[in-house]
């Protein structure tokens, strides 16, 4: 038995805190399973794309404009759920896949590990911890006499990012299992006082006239704020010079934004950082636990300089829990929380699989745009500032809380996606890419910008 798109919308609402009664009407079209897998990714994309959508129309019409109905296409959601993979530049392809020796490996007591290594860092410290060539075959003889959680450990504290597979009841037995089942699918809590701050008069869009400092990478934060931007949101990407980036999502997740790059280690630049923050309305960052905060960015700093401002973080494994520091992505979590080997017993395979898009990452990134606009909705009738808590592994739990597909892994996919597709020029070459699947009926998303490389623009608003 699985919970409906509508259901899950509408518990979604609730947990966020926000009158039942000013929710929209949505319509949710489709059912799971549509992607091969047990689990109901269909609901999750259509809720948690839906809830942004809803969050959206309510905060247009709390600023004077009319009622509309938002609207989910299943196979769309999901086809945005895969946004990084359909995109095209010129007609080319560009998302790049895997490293040659990311993926999962046996290990010596016959337990899964699955490593992740797109970033030369990370992929360094494996290396130096297993002691081998860059080779995917010497990195599995080299894990053959390895314990998979040693490995996990080692690899860890050498910080380099790598989780055993664990089953469900695994998972769910241990310490981060069992801090992680007690996470709901989006905290927000009032982290300071301050008087109600209106929203900005009515405009054309949804968001027009909000202020959103995005510093996110890879895909879940990323995701947010191009989402945020979708309803016309001032997005400002704000990244390190320093830092290595993955371009094929850089491309699909700048759509909307303006890019600008800050090295906070410098006082000047840090200093530039905290006056936009003074004039922002959400400050979204997805970093490793405690490295913003490290900087003078913790959400008391924030709440502190720009009383009323939302702060928004996103982490792997949640607050709690002995693994809340940790790093970790989307196809780590998946692995570590009993998903994907309970997909694999599913298929009667012995090697763990993979649920068909990285959804823990998509999902979240509309959770964290979702609880983003509940506070601000929270903040013009109740005031105080905020802090909305999203998490891959507290995403995880709540796709599971969804429940299983019964015969789910024999879905074929979606055959045409051309449907879902919408051109437009950008910073790269003529882009190809896929729509946002939340169709409003009175304020259509869209991106007014185009995806420009990092760093193309200077870091201040552009806005009043």
């Amino acid at each position: 038995m699985t919970t409906s798109p509508s259901d899950a919308l509408a518990a979604l609402w609730r947990l966020a805190g926000l009158d039942p009664a000013a929710m929209p009407a949505a319509h949710l079209a489709g059912a799971d399973p549509i992607q091969p897998s047990t689990f109901a990714v269909g609901a999750s994309a259509v809720a948690s794309i839906a809830a942004a959508g809803a969050a959206a129309a309510a905060i247009h019409q709390a600023r004077g404009g009319p009622a509309q109905q938002v609207a989910v296409d299943m196979a769309h959601a999901l086809t945005e759920f895969h946004s990084e993979r359909h995109l095209r530049v010129d007609g080319r392809e560009v998302y790049e896949g895997w490293d040659r020796i990311a993926g999962l490996h046996p290990c010596g007591d016959g337990r899964w590990i699955r490593l992740h290594t797109n970033f030369p860092h990370h992929r360094d410290a494996v290396l130096r911890v297993l002691g081998c060539d860059y080779d995917r075959e010497a990195v599995t003889r080299a894990l053959g006499a390895w314990k998979a959680e040693e490995a996990e450990t080692a690899i860890y504290a050498a910080g380099g990012v790598a989780t055993m597979t664990r089953g469900l009841d695994q998972w769910a037995a241990s310490p981060q299992g069992q801090a992680a089942g007690s996470l709901p699918a989006v905290v927000i809590e009032r982290i300071g006082n301050a008087p109600p701050t209106p929203l900005p008069p009515l405009a054309a869009r949804p968001l027009e006239g909000i202020h959103v400092l995005d510093l996110t990478r890879v895909i879940a934060g990323p995701v947010a704020g191009r989402t945020l931007a979708a309803h016309g949101a001032e997005v400002l990407h704000v990244t390190s010079p320093t830092l290595p980036s993955l371009l094929p999502l850089v491309m699909d997740t700048g759509r909307g934004k303006r890019c600008a790059a800050l090295d906070l280690r410098d006082p000047a630049q840090a200093a530039t950082l905290r006056g936009l923050a003074g004039q922002a309305d959400i400050f979204l960052q997805g970093y490793r636990p405690g490295a913003i905060a490290g900087l003078g960015f913790t959400p008391e700093a924030l709440a502190a300089l720009k009383p009323g401002i939302v702060c928004v973080s996103l982490s792997a494994f949640g607050h709690l829990g002995p693994w809340a520091g940790r790093r970790g992505f989307d196809s780590l979590v998946q692995n570590a929380n009993g998903i994907n080997d309970a997909e694999g017993i599913a298929a009667g395979e012995a090697k763990p699989r993979p649920l068909p898009c990285q959804a823990l990452d998509h999902a979240s990134g509309y959770l964290l745009a979702f609880g983003a606009m509940a506070a601000l909705l929270r903040r013009a009738t109740e005031g105080g500032s905020w802090l909305v808590r999203v998490s891959l592994a507290g995403t995880g739990e709540w796709i599971k809380r969804l429940g299983r597909v019964e015969g789910g892994l024999a879905a074929p996919g979606i055959a045409d996606i051309a449907p879902f597709l919408e051109e437009s020029d950008s910073g790269y070459g003529r882009m190809t890419a896929v729509r946002h699947a939340a169709v409003l009926s009175a304020t259509p998303a869209h991106w007014a910008l185009p995806s420009m490389p990092l760093g193309s623009h200077p870091p201040a608003w552009q806005g009043p």
